[in-house]
């Protein structure tokens, strides 16, 4: 039988030169070779201990590969989710922040009841918040943000899983931000209104309603049709510095309510020249007058005075 066996292995090796290396042995008991690296600890401690004597090494790249084991053998056992965790931890390392949000995650949504969870919620808020302070200065940025807009996944799976904690309200105003900064300003109007709503009492309830204001005066150009835009900016700030006559960001409100004036006040001053143009001159006085009556502290209010004395008016 010893000699059947010493035969086979020896045949064995010929067929497979690759498997002929030390780590591979041969057992009796199962009558095969085994490799005792692609083995798995006989407990789950033991396993995640060999997993963590890597990442101790720094060797995450070999962490996770053990970590994945235990995960696969020993999917319920206590050690489950400090595995998901360790990889996440590792991840990060690597410079894989989305990868590791999503290793973060898993613990949350398959192990609900495990204590990191709180710890998560902040490691999660941390990678959005660091990809949004660096986009395009990092490659570790770069490489998340993008069209698919995955940062704001991770932002909305903070408010999603810890709703009333700390980091709810400043993730959803930080999510405005992230769109108003695109340009999209309806979402960004959108989520801003959200981050008042769910959250008045917040601190950030009151940033959220001056980046409203904010967002409808980038949206309102010099173009005629768009004034109506640029009135309702106004108006919200107008609104924010009665309500908030203390805020550190009333003179930023006062600024733009001068600009806003100043945009109303070229538009009505456009459209009188069209008229006058068109020889129309009554309803270019109309408009010319609006100009000098309600915006006198701009430049255009002294345009058109001199322009009514030569035309009358």
């Amino acid at each position: 039988m010893l000699r059947r066996n010493i035969l086979f292995s020896a045949l064995f090796l010929i067929v497979f030169p690759s498997l002929g290396r030390a780590d591979w042995i041969w057992t009796p008991e199962t009558g095969k070779f085994i490799n005792p690296q692609w083995e798995v600890k006989s407990t789950p401690a033991d396993q995640l201990e060999f997993a963590q004597s890597f990442r101790d090494q720094g060797n995450c790249k070999k962490a996770i590969v053990e970590y994945k084991k235990l995960l696969n053998t020993y999917p319920r056992s206590k050690e489950a989710p400090e595995a998901e965790f360790y990889t996440g931890q590792c991840l990060e390392k690597m410079d894989k922040p989305y990868e590791a949000y999503k290793a973060y995650q898993m613990v949350i949504d398959k192990y609900p009841f495990s204590n990191r969870s709180a710890q998560i919620v902040t490691l999660e808020y941390n990678i959005a918040n660091h990809l949004l302070e660096n986009k395009g200065r990092s490659k570790w940025a770069q490489a998340v943000m993008g069209s698919d807009q995955r940062v704001i996944e991770i932002l909305n799976t903070v408010v999603k899983d810890a709703p009333y904690g700390k980091y709810a309200a400043l993730s959803e105003y930080k999510i405005g931000l992230y769109y108003k900064e695109r340009g999209d300003y309806q979402n960004a109007r959108d989520e801003f209104e959200k981050t008042m709503d769910d959250y008045p009492n917040s601190e950030w309830a009151q940033a959220a309603k001056f980046q409203i204001a904010m967002a409808d005066s980038s949206r309102a150009s010099d173009a005629q049709h768009e004034q109506k835009v640029s009135s309702i900016a106004l108006d919200e700030f107008k609104q924010f510095v009665k309500t908030h006559p203390d805020s550190e960001l009333d003179p930023e409100a006062k600024k733009q309510m001068a600009l806003l004036r100043n945009k109303e006040a070229k538009n009505d001053f456009i459209i009188a020249q069209f008229y006058q143009k068109q020889r129309q001159l009554e309803a270019a006085r109309i408009y010319y007058k609006e100009v000098v009556d309600h915006y006198p502290d701009t430049p255009w209010a002294f345009k058109a005075l001199a322009i009514l004395k030569t035309i009358g008016g």
